[in-house]
């Protein structure tokens, strides 16, 4: 349960310490609050790079639980300092959720400088912070977080720092992290997220919302090439299993075959892309036979 197995060997859990592991640290917190999304609760992410090199993420979530676990704790503390604790391990949480599945946020926690979280639950704004995965956020008389204010909104904020003890460059790559964050838009056109790199003068900023979807985004994906047809777009639902997919024929020889499993890009592919191609290459099949 322990995070000193992750600062030992943090490849392990985020691939690498190069720049590819040190912007995964964002989308671990990002795909946080994509789950929260998926279920309901978050229309808005907000991802902000910071002049001192930190990142904040911001969602308008139900917030994470901070009432007394089992453990004797806040639920926060314990999401953010164990181990396998997250709400993806609990059936009634989330029907489908990305990330590392229940270590995304002690991971980001366990290979930072500092973590600092407030969640907005309840009408009150509570806060908790660490330093490389230690709780230093002394907590109240009941042995709670501490509530710094009162608020009418929900949700979490996360800031961090990444640690220079494990990473070769702490500089986040905006031109990655940006990438990412549009990805994740087209796969969920019902929510907004907002990017701004304040360490840029003046400040970038961009908002990514892609209402057209999947549709949206294979266009922006053949944008360069000569499309033969309209998207074709299809979603269903079997035992319990959402499948959507859209493709274009273009006018070259190039195959580009994307696959995502709850909105993570699957770069090695899986069961799931090689049963589409299948299924698609015996379909065409007979369809070219039934046309001549």
């Amino acid at each position: 349960e322990g995070l000193e197995a992750v600062r030992k060997r943090p490849g392990m859990y985020i691939g690498g310490v190069g720049s590819k592991g040190l912007n995964h640290l964002i989308y671990e917190i990002v795909d946080n609050a994509v789950d929260e999304h998926l279920a309901g609760f978050c229309t808005q992410i907000t991802v902000r790079l910071e002049k001192d090199g930190s990142c904040t993420v911001r969602d308008n979530g139900r917030g994470i639980p901070v009432e007394m676990h089992k453990k004797g704790v806040s639920a926060a503390r314990v999401v953010l300092s164990t181990l396998h604790a997250g709400g993806k391990f609990d059936d009634s949480a989330y029907k489908t959720s990305g990330g590392l599945h229940g270590v995304g946020s002690s991971v980001v926690n366990a290979l930072s400088t500092y973590l600092d979280v407030q969640v907005s639950l309840g009408g009150w704004v509570y806060h908790d912070r660490y330093e490389r995965g230690v709780a230093v956020q002394e907590l109240d008389e009941d042995g709670l977080l501490p509530k710094i204010g009162k608020t009418k909104n929900s949700g979490t904020r996360i800031n961090f720092l990444p640690d220079p003890e494990i990473f070769e460059k702490t500089r986040f790559s905006a031109t990655d992290v940006k990438s990412r964050l549009h990805e994740t838009a087209y796969l969920n056109p019902e929510l907004t997220i907002y990017f701004t790199d304040k360490r840029k003068d003046p400040q970038e900023e961009i908002t990514y919302h892609e209402p057209d979807g999947l549709i949206g985004f294979i266009k922006d994906l053949n944008s360069k090439s000569e499309p033969i047809h309209d998207p074709v777009y299809f979603k269903g639902e079997a035992e319990g299993i959402e499948v959507e997919a859209v493709f274009q024929y273009v006018n070259e020889f190039h195959e580009n075959i994307l696959g995502f499993c709850n909105n993570i890009y699957n770069a090695e592919g899986g069961t799931h892309l090689t049963g589409f191609k299948t299924t698609f290459t015996t379909v065409m099949n007979q369809y070219a036979r039934e046309i001549g």
